[in-house]
């Protein structure tokens, strides 16, 4: 496991997060920007998975 998995992953979930306190408090703009964090976590956490998968590959 590496940073970019663990800080992704992190990410998801600070997003999931945002997004339904945006919900609980009808604040559209807290749950655009709690998807969009999100989808920056998962894709960091691509490319996090990536490079294991490289790093694995070379052994």
């Amino acid at each position: 496991m590496n940073t970019d998995q663990i800080k992704g992953a992190a990410k998801e979930v600070a997003g999931k997060v945002q997004q339904k306190t945006g919900e609980v408090f009808n604040s559209p703009e807290q749950q655009v920007k709690g998807v969009a964090k999100q989808v920056e976590g998962g894709a960091q956490k691509a490319y996090g998975n990536a490079k294991e998968d490289i790093k694995d590959a070379t052994k």
